[in-house]
């Protein structure tokens, strides 16, 4: 083993350790000291925000130099207000409810011994995560009200904004006279140390991908940790035969265009076939003006002048990008079917003013968020009122959807005798 990776392996056991002793100080905290460092840390992001922006810059220069697409960009990208979100989202956290220690269930036995399923922390938590520098003040948040010390492993092009949002915290925390490896950030770029995070199950509970499908298929082939797949997103929007157009075209042009790098996007668009006529003349019109590249299918593109035809992969991408699938269908039920072979669990949605076409669409669609007339953009734990998210689980165990602060703990049973003994 090189000494560089040498290096790497005992740095990253040391923030196993670390992070494995600061759990127990962490979980002694009162909800009230938890919430005032959180408040602490929101005010001191945006005093800090030109060092922060300054840090975010470099990223940017060096992303710009690389070639990086404009999609990945505006995920790297913070700004002024960017940042006062992101304290905006701490300060929701803050004033949300411990999730540790809730009494999820409590009986009595007839031997008298009385048990309680009593909320507690994962422990600890390692994130590994491409691009958004966001995320290392939503995981922190989020992981500390909750009662978890966090492992950070963000991308070399993000290391920057992340070492100095990262910095602003721990200085913060240590203002408190508390322990900073509440928080640690992994200060390598080399993709060594993804893998040495991933064997350190004696100091790690869970590890928490978020990124691209690439990332998120590596972290589970590899871990030697539990994990919670977080899902790219190949995210549909069912255009039924009842839609109303001038309710689908603002929805659409919100779920593609607001922000294209982002996982809860629109990818792909399923029309009814009864529909197209009216309809796709003026989904052209309003994607030209966005500057969004169609590729329709054969049903579809004959109204689509400037559509390219779809092939298979065109259907299951997500783009990350000015790109629209176009998928024609004949019923609310080969919608469900298609949207079922491509999805990847994320967010759909219908647009249609037929009571029974939402209710099949609700009950057949397998994803982690399902919508009737409304942008698949809301997928969101800030949106959905968490004040952050840990990430959006795709999969169906432990958590699914925006993971917020009770997806971030486990429970416990607490039994409670007068001296019974088992005959």
């Amino acid at each position: 083993m090189s000494a560089v990776n040498i290096k790497i392996c005992d740095t990253i056991n040391k923030l196993g350790q670390n992070a494995y002793n600061a759990k127990f100080e962490l979980q002694k905290l009162s909800e009230a000291e938890k919430n005032s460092v959180l408040l602490k840390v929101a005010d001191a992001l945006v005093e800090k925000a030109a060092d922060i922006l300054a840090a975010n810059d470099k990223d940017i220069t060096q992303g710009e130099a690389n070639g990086m697409h404009e999609g990945l960009l505006d995920r790297l990208r913070l700004t002024t207000a960017r940042i006062e979100d992101m304290a905006e989202g701490i300060k929701q956290v803050a004033e949300l409810p411990d999730p540790v220690g809730r009494i999820l269930d409590d009986w009595t036995l007839d031997n008298g011994l009385k048990i309680k399923k009593v909320s507690v922390p994962l422990g600890v938590i390692g994130i590994i995560y491409e691009s958004r520098p966001n995320v290392t003040a939503d995981a922190f948040s989020l992981s500390f009200k909750s009662g978890n010390a966090v492992i950070l492993k963000g991308g070399s092009d993000a290391i920057n904004s992340n070492m100095a949002i990262t910095e602003v915290i721990r200085k913060t925390i240590e203002k408190e006279g508390l322990n900073p490896d509440f928080i640690q950030l992994v200060p390598f770029t080399d993709r060594t140390a993804v893998g040495e995070l991933l064997k350190l199950r004696e100091y790690i509970d869970v590890v928490i991908p978020r990124g691209s499908a690439g990332l998120i298929r590596m972290v589970c082939e590899n871990s030697r940790i539990p994990v919670i797949e977080t899902g790219s997103g190949n995210c549909h929007i069912y255009i039924d035969k009842t839609a109303d157009i001038n309710k689908a075209i603002p929805i659409i042009i919100n779920a593609k265009t607001q922000r294209i790098g982002v996982c809860n996007a629109a990818e792909s668009l399923v029309v009814h076939e009864d529909i197209k006529d009216a309809f796709l003349p003026e989904l052209h019109k309003a994607m030209k003006e966005h500057n969004v590249e169609l590729r329709a299918d054969e049903l579809s593109i004959k109204f689509l002048p400037e559509a390219k035809p779809a092939n298979e992969d065109d259907f299951g991408k997500e783009y990350l990008d000015y790109i629209l699938s176009v998928k024609t269908v004949k019923s609310v039920d080969e919608a469900i079917d298609h949207i079922n072979k491509y999805n990847t669990g994320h967010s759909e949605s219908i647009i249609t003013e037929d009571e029974e076409a939402a209710k099949a669409f609700l009950k057949g669609v397998d994803a982690a968020c399902v919508y009737v007339n409304a942008s698949t953009r809301f997928t969101d734990g800030f949106q959905f009122g968490f004040g952050a998210e840990i990430g959006i689980s795709t999969q169906k165990l432990h958590a699914r959807g925006p993971m917020g602060l009770k997806e971030l703990t486990s429970y416990k049973f607490e039994i409670t005798g007068d001296g019974q003994i088992r005959g």
